[in-house]
Parts: structure tokens; sequence; C-alpha cells
């Protein structure tokens, strides 16, 4: 409701001595044009129509992305808390529309950020990568676990073509935030270039925002290919974990295996279970369901260094790879088992049958 205030103000002007200059400046004004002088030349007739001469906005789908349309889903355990760590409750939540990679990021799009970074003197993030060193530590294969001959993957996992593509590791949480950040100067300039309006920012996925998507439209599943088996009907794994002690094979690969290598969920996205665990944006906090909000929730803390991660990995057992198990690392560790994926907002309404 339009409230006028000049009935409120007209004593106070009358006090001061100011009321005649009012009006004198009202006058000049509106006789500037300045108040509904804009239908002069305009052709909008004097009527309320907006900014002319602006493009209509039709959201692509990113290369390499598929669409995560909106909904509302129970976040949190899908099945007993076997750790009995209480942190991860059910709470009803809803998740607006957003676009994530199909796969995770691999060794061979890692090494286009580094080559692109290293080559491009105008790049704001050249000085950055080179002080703060942000190639793949591939010494984590050695020093991750105790007494392991890791030196084979030490020396060939991130630069040999026999890994392009495999999942990228020995990425902390502040390099896959850089990479999110390249990845939109990249595909912003080229846009810019041909005249198109920029695409939003490639970020991490939020931990409400990955696990809705990882139970692919289940709601309530156990897994992302739903409840409660791990084989499929002809005895077949259905991800990379650790089936059992001693038993990393099973399921066909020692340590991880090319993305995409097993089924995709109902929302066309791979290995959102096993292979590698997978950074979020939110810090860690084993509090933080009922303090975030239910609507596209994510806990935010700069002071915490803990930020959480999601999926299992290759290492893990089965708990890990529930849609609900909750885990984090802190933010400057690089492992042999976490690497990471992106996500972007989607803006304006969805159309089509894209959602």
């Amino acid at each position: 409701m339009r409230i006028k205030t000049y009935g409120m103000i007209k004593p106070y002007i009358k006090q001061s001595g100011l009321l005649s200059l009012l009006f004198v400046g009202l006058a000049s004004l509106s006789g500037c044009g300045l108040f509904g002088g804009g239908a002069k030349g305009g052709g909008d007739m004097g009527e309320l129509v907006g900014v002319g001469e602006r493009e209509g906005w039709v959201m692509t789908t990113p290369y390499g992305m598929v669409p995560i349309p909106a909904g509302t889903f129970h976040m949190g355990q899908a099945d007993e808390d076997v750790g009995a760590t209480q942190i991860n409750h059910n709470k009803q939540v809803t998740i607006g529309n957003f676009f994530m990679d199909d796969t995770e990021i691999t060794n061979n799009e890692f090494r286009q950020f580094i080559t692109s970074v290293l080559e491009d003197s105008a790049s704001t993030l050249g000085e950055q990568f080179i002080r703060d060193n942000y190639y793949p530590d591939t010494t984590v294969f050695t020093k991750d676990f105790t007494h392991h001959m890791g030196d084979p993957l030490q020396e060939y996992y991130f630069w040999h073509p026999a890994y392009d593509n495999y999942p990228v590791v020995g990425v902390n949480w502040e390099a896959a935030k850089v990479f999110c950040q390249w990845r939109t100067e990249y595909l912003n300039d080229y846009r810019s270039s041909v005249g198109e309006w920029p695409m939003p920012n490639f970020r991490l996925p939020s931990e409400a925002e990955w696990e809705y998507a990882a139970r692919g439209g289940r709601d309530m599943a156990k897994y992302p290919w739903g409840n409660p088996y791990l084989r499929n009907s002809k005895g077949c794994m259905l991800a990379n974990f650790k089936p059992g002690r001693g038993n990393y094979y099973d399921d066909g690969f020692a340590y991880t295996s090319p993305v995409g290598f097993y089924f995709a969920n109902d929302y066309n996205l791979y290995d959102m279970a096993g292979n590698v665990s997978e950074w979020t944006q939110d810090a860690f906090n084993p509090a933080s369901v009922p303090l975030v909000w239910d609507l596209n929730p994510e806990y935010k803390d700069e002071n915490e260094p803990r930020k959480v991660i999601r999926g299992g990995s290759w290492k893990d057992v089965a708990f890990f790879l529930e849609t609900g198990t909750r885990a984090y690392e802190y933010k400057d560790s690089t492992r042999a088992y976490i690497g990471f994926r992106c996500a972007m907002t989607h803006l304006g309404r969805s159309s089509g049958a894209e959602f």
C-alpha cells in the first residue's frame, strides 16, 4: 500500500519556513521532465513497460551437466544410524532447480584447467595458482595408507593418458573452488566474445543439493539406485567401493574406476555412490540439520576448517555410500579418495521438457 507522506511533513515544513521552497523545487523538477517526462519520444505512450531492447534469456544446459528439477525431499538418514552419530536426522527440505556435472571432474578436465591458467598471462588466477600450488597431490597414494605400494599411482595417476577419464583426486577444497572460478571465467569469456549474456557461476554443490541429486527423485532411498541391495539381479556390483574386509576388487576395480562406468541414477548422474567422495560447499557441523533453513539449506561458517564430503569412495564400506551418510575432511587436506563435481544455479523459470 502506498502511503502519502506530505501530510505528515507539512507541519515541519511550515515550522522551518521551507514550504514555498518545496513547491518551487517540485515545479522546477516537473518542468525539467524528471517527473512524468519519460513519454517524450519513447514510444511507450506514457505507460510503464520496462526498459526496451533487452533480449530474452534462455537457460541452456552447460556441456557435461544435467538439469536437476526442483522438488521436496526428506534429507537425512534412510536406514539405521550404524555409527550412532545422531548427526543426520530427517528433515523435509525444498531444493530449487540447478545443474550438476553428470560425472566427477576427471584428470583430463582438471589438466585443461591447469594448462589454461598457466598459458593465459592475463588470467587473474595464474599468480594465485602458482603461489598456492593447486596441482593435484599425487603423493596421496603413498601417504594416505600405511605400508602401501602406492608409487606406481603416484607416478602415473594424474599425468599418464591411461587415467585421463578417471576422477581427479589429491585436490583440496580450496583448489576445487578455484577450479569452479576458472570454469566460470572460461565459459563467460567466450560468451562475452559472441555477444551473449553470462551464465551463472559454477560452484560446488551444497550438501543438501548433493543429497537431493544423489537420490534421483527417490525420496528416502538408501542408495542412488534405490533400496536395499548393492548388486543387481545378475550379481554385478552397482558401485565402486570396498565390499568386505580386504576385498577391493569384487566390483571390478582395485582403486578408482573410470567415471560413468556404473549405471546412472534417475537424474542421469553417475558415481553418486563410491569411486571418490566429493567435496560440497558446506562447512561441517554435527548439529547443522536443525539450524539451516528448509529451503535450499546451506551451512556457512568461515571459521570452520571442516567441510562436508559425500558419497563414499573406492576404499569405503557400504555405509558411506548411503545417500544420507555425512562425513567431513579438513579443507586443506588432499586425499586419494576425494574428488568433486560442479553445480550451477538455474536462472528463471524452467522451460520446455528440461525440468
